[in-house]
């Protein structure tokens, strides 16, 4: 089947929603994030990445809830919002026949976070991703949620909400990143406004 002209595979015929029959927790080994997901999803590591990538179903690997994490040379703090989106602006103009549904940027003190929604073609398909682009202190965390078509996006969406809603950061970082904690100005940058 053809859409957009884009070959889009015989969809998976899927009746009613996917089910909650226990969950689990990722914690990672190196104490820098934690999640919940559905128990019965497959773990493994992500490829060429220091992170973690969870699937609903083996033999479908694009879909999934991944998180990677990288190493920043400098903090980040709250001012740098607009650098950091243009940049993550320039990464999303990479991907083939990108179509950006939704946008939010916002931060928490010094902790930064650009989220998207939008739809591309990848290996000759049509998927749709979330993805939060987030920056704490001196790390990096690309935390998405992805179907392998946007009707696979749409069918595990609430699996993949709920592993967003109980991504985690360990409070040190959460301190770490507390403009009055650190001695420094508030996030805002006016040091009359405590």
């Amino acid at each position: 089947m053809k859409e957009h002209g884009v070959m889009t595979g015989e969809p998976k015929i899927r009746t009613g929603r996917p089910q909650f029959t226990g969950i689990t927790t990722y914690d990672d080994p190196q104490g820098r994030f934690a999640f919940r997901h559905p128990w019965g999803w497959h773990r493994s590591e992500l490829e060429g990445r220091d992170g973690v990538i969870v699937r609903p179903e083996a033999d479908d690997q694009a879909t999934y809830f991944a998180v990677a994490v990288t190493p920043l040379e400098v903090s980040v703090v709250a001012a740098d919002l607009p650098t950091l989106r243009e940049g993550f602006e320039a990464g999303l103009g990479e991907l083939a026949d990108v179509e950006v549904e939704a946008a939010d940027d916002q931060t928490y003190n010094d902790i930064v976070k650009i989220e998207r929604t939008f739809t591309f073609t990848e290996d000759g398909q049509r998927r749709k991703r979330r993805i939060w682009a987030m920056h704490a202190d001196k790390w990096q965390f690309l935390v998405a949620y992805q179907g392998s078509t946007v009707e696979e996006y749409h069918y595990w969406l609430p699996m993949g909400n709920y592993c967003f809603t109980a991504f985690t950061l360990p409070q040190a970082l959460w301190f770490a990143t507390d403009p009055e904690l650190r001695g420094g100005p508030p996030a805002d940058g006016d040091p009359a406004n405590p």
